[in-house]
């Protein structure tokens, strides 16, 4: 068998999670050439093919289905043979995989340049997505920590709150229900809502809460973005429900109403998650450290 190389093997596993050669090349920041070129050499060093053509796309072959399994657990285990290591290196230098739900990226980035003065030589390689990606990611021992809103029920972790969340319905300015005071939930069962895609945590809260009660959600458009969902709101599209993190400009410089809904706004919070058997490295549970002691006065200074 001839050598092979952690960066084929790396390759290989983001071109199997995204089944697309193109995507992959998108989210290693790499050209498509670069990417097949990666894959064929991994291929000829065990002498058979792991991916095959599907349309546009590529599926797995058997090879590269049973690839798949030991290369996830094997990159797992070299995750925890780094954070091994850097116990022997300290606390000065290290590097962290933070994956965060597509709301927090409006207060992430500011906690991450807080974190950077206080440890400049500590890298945090950032990863955005919806919820479900976000804890593929988290289960594969792909994220060193994960930042949600809710934490998983199927998955052994451990998990600190760090900061509120309040949730809230959101209209544009001159809807009719954005003048009227302590309004009953039932109030909401005529109005059209923009709403996130299926994965994203802030549906699945939406969609409980009707469910809670019992009251229909009628969807107009699905959007994958809060900021697109802000702009349809002002739009007059529709209502939506959204992290009020989120919306503080919008609410502040009138362009969004806050309705005045009872038992809203729904007061969850902010969670840093991991495994519970994983090995935190020292620059990794500094950064944990850093959100549950410090991360919620800054996020609330923000405001």
């Amino acid at each position: 068998m001839r050598p092979y190389t952690f960066k084929q093997i790396q390759t290989f596993l983001e071109v199997a999670r995204q089944r697309s050669v193109s995507k992959a090349a998108e989210r290693l920041f790499v050209t498509q050439p670069a990417v097949s070129m990666q894959l064929r050499q991994l291929e000829d060093a065990f002498g058979l093919a792991l991916v095959e053509p599907q349309g546009r796309n590529i599926r797995l072959t058997v090879a590269g289905e049973a690839f798949l399994t030991y290369a996830t657990r094997a990159m797992a285990q070299f995750k925890d043979l780094e954070a091994l290591m850097a116990e022997h290196v300290g606390l000065k230098k290290g590097r962290i995989d933070l994956a965060v739900v597509s709301t927090a990226k409006y207060f992430v980035p500011m906690l991450l340049v807080r974190f950077a003065k206080l440890h400049p030589d500590i890298l945090v390689n950032l990863s955005i997505d919806n919820r479900d990606n976000v804890l593929g990611l988290l289960s594969r021992s792909e994220a060193d920590l994960v930042v949600m809103g809710r934490t998983p029920s199927h998955l052994d972790c451990e998990a600190s709150a760090f900061a509120t969340n309040p949730l809230g319905i959101v209209a544009p300015p001159a809807h009719p229900l954005a003048r009227r005071k302590k309004l009953s939930f039932k109030a909401l069962a005529d109005c059209q809502f923009v709403v996130r895609e299926e994965g994203s945590g802030t549906r699945a809260a939406m969609q409980r809460l009707f469910d809670d009660h019992h009251t229909p959600l009628q969807v107009v458009m699905t959007m994958p973005s809060n900021e697109t969902i802000k702009q349809a709101v002002m739009a007059g599209m529709g209502l939506s429900f959204l992290s009020l993190r989120t919306v503080r400009h919008e609410l502040s410089s009138g362009h969004l109403a806050l309705l005045d809904i009872e038992g809203l706004p729904q007061m969850n919070n902010w969670f840093v998650t991991h495994l519970r058997g994983k090995k935190l490295s020292p620059a990794t549970q500094a950064f944990k450290a850093f959100l549950v002691e410090q991360a919620g006065a800054l996020m609330d200074s923000e405001s």
